[in-house]
Protein backbone atom coordinates (compact mmCIF):
# COMPACT_ATOMS: atom_id res chain seq x y z
CA UNK A 1 0.00 0.00 0.00
CA UNK A 2 1.29 3.46 -0.91
CA UNK A 3 1.09 5.91 1.98
CA UNK A 4 0.97 9.68 1.68
CA UNK A 5 4.13 11.32 2.97
CA UNK A 6 6.16 8.07 3.17
CA UNK A 7 9.04 9.79 4.99
CA UNK A 8 6.76 11.25 7.63
CA UNK A 9 8.37 11.02 11.08
CA UNK A 10 11.05 8.54 9.94
CA UNK A 11 13.91 10.68 11.23
CA UNK A 12 12.01 11.52 14.43
CA UNK A 13 11.47 7.86 15.17
CA UNK A 14 15.16 7.14 14.58
CA UNK A 15 16.41 10.02 16.73
CA UNK A 16 13.91 10.27 19.59
CA UNK A 17 12.45 7.93 22.16
CA UNK A 18 8.82 6.99 21.46
CA UNK A 19 7.36 9.29 24.13
CA UNK A 20 9.25 12.28 22.70
CA UNK A 21 8.16 11.35 19.18
CA UNK A 22 4.54 11.21 20.35
CA UNK A 23 4.93 14.65 21.96
CA UNK A 24 6.42 16.22 18.82
CA UNK A 25 3.68 14.69 16.69
CA UNK A 26 1.03 16.00 19.06
CA UNK A 27 2.47 19.50 18.70
CA UNK A 28 2.53 19.10 14.92
CA UNK A 29 -1.11 17.99 14.92
CA UNK A 30 -2.12 21.22 16.64
CA UNK A 31 0.05 23.31 14.32
CA UNK A 32 -1.38 21.56 11.27
CA UNK A 33 -4.95 22.37 12.27
CA UNK A 34 -4.25 25.91 13.47
CA UNK A 35 -2.08 26.99 10.55
CA UNK A 36 -4.27 25.41 7.87
CA UNK A 37 -7.22 27.31 9.37
CA UNK A 38 -5.16 30.52 9.36
CA UNK A 39 -4.26 29.99 5.70
CA UNK A 40 -7.90 29.44 4.84
CA UNK A 41 -8.96 32.59 6.71
CA UNK A 42 -6.25 34.63 4.99
CA UNK A 43 -7.28 33.30 1.57
CA UNK A 44 -10.95 34.04 2.18
CA UNK A 45 -10.09 37.58 3.37
CA UNK A 46 -7.70 38.14 0.43
CA UNK A 47 -4.79 38.77 2.82
CA UNK A 48 -1.72 37.61 0.91
CA UNK A 49 0.88 38.60 3.54
CA UNK A 50 -1.02 36.73 6.27
CA UNK A 51 -1.32 33.67 4.03
CA UNK A 52 2.42 33.72 3.32
CA UNK A 53 3.28 34.07 7.03
CA UNK A 54 1.06 31.11 7.95
CA UNK A 55 2.41 29.08 5.01
CA UNK A 56 5.95 29.85 6.19
CA UNK A 57 5.15 28.63 9.70
CA UNK A 58 3.46 25.50 8.38
CA UNK A 59 6.41 24.78 6.08
CA UNK A 60 8.72 24.86 9.10
CA UNK A 61 6.48 22.60 11.17
CA UNK A 62 6.08 20.18 8.25
CA UNK A 63 9.81 20.06 7.62
CA UNK A 64 10.48 19.25 11.26
CA UNK A 65 8.43 16.05 11.08
CA UNK A 66 9.26 14.94 7.56
CA UNK A 67 6.00 15.99 5.90
CA UNK A 68 8.00 16.80 2.80
CA UNK A 69 5.18 17.24 0.30
CA UNK A 70 3.40 19.65 2.63
CA UNK A 71 6.60 21.58 3.25
CA UNK A 72 7.30 21.86 -0.51
CA UNK A 73 3.73 22.92 -1.25
CA UNK A 74 3.88 25.64 1.41
CA UNK A 75 7.21 26.91 0.11
CA UNK A 76 5.92 27.00 -3.46
CA UNK A 77 2.85 28.94 -2.32
CA UNK A 78 5.04 31.40 -0.43
CA UNK A 79 6.97 32.16 -3.62
CA UNK A 80 4.04 32.16 -6.04
CA UNK A 81 1.30 33.73 -3.96
CA UNK A 82 -0.26 36.84 -5.39
CA UNK A 83 -2.81 38.87 -3.53
CA UNK A 84 -5.79 38.19 -5.78
CA UNK A 85 -8.45 36.29 -3.91
CA UNK A 86 -8.76 33.69 -6.67
CA UNK A 87 -5.03 32.91 -6.47
CA UNK A 88 -5.06 32.89 -2.68
CA UNK A 89 -7.98 30.46 -2.63
CA UNK A 90 -6.25 28.21 -5.17
CA UNK A 91 -3.10 28.28 -3.04
CA UNK A 92 -5.13 27.40 0.04
CA UNK A 93 -6.65 24.45 -1.81
CA UNK A 94 -3.17 23.16 -2.68
CA UNK A 95 -2.05 23.47 0.93
CA UNK A 96 -5.28 21.91 2.18
CA UNK A 97 -4.75 18.83 -0.04
CA UNK A 98 -1.17 18.45 1.20
CA UNK A 99 -2.39 18.96 4.78
CA UNK A 100 -4.89 16.13 4.39
CA UNK A 101 -2.10 13.82 3.20
CA UNK A 102 0.10 14.89 6.13
CA UNK A 103 -2.82 14.31 8.50
CA UNK A 104 -3.26 10.78 7.15
CA UNK A 105 0.45 10.13 7.61
CA UNK A 106 0.24 11.52 11.15
CA UNK A 107 -2.63 9.18 12.00
CA UNK A 108 -0.73 6.20 10.55
CA UNK A 109 2.40 6.93 12.59
CA UNK A 110 0.38 7.55 15.75
CA UNK A 111 -1.32 4.15 15.28
CA UNK A 112 2.08 2.49 14.75
CA UNK A 113 3.49 4.14 17.89
CA UNK A 114 0.46 3.04 19.90
CA UNK A 115 0.80 -0.53 18.62
CA UNK A 116 4.52 -0.52 19.44
CA UNK A 117 3.78 0.75 22.96
CA UNK A 118 1.06 -1.87 23.46
CA UNK A 119 3.46 -4.65 22.53
CA UNK A 120 6.04 -3.64 25.17
CA UNK A 121 6.03 -5.14 28.67
CA UNK A 122 4.09 -3.05 31.16
CA UNK A 123 5.92 0.08 32.28
CA UNK A 124 8.30 0.23 29.30
CA UNK A 125 6.17 2.33 26.94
Amino acid sequence: MMYPEPDFAVQLREDLPPEDTRHVLSLFSGDLQRLTAAIQAAAEAAQGPALRRAAHALAGAAGAVGANALEQTCRAVMKAATDTQADLLANFQAIEAASVAAGLALERVQRELAADAASLPRGMA
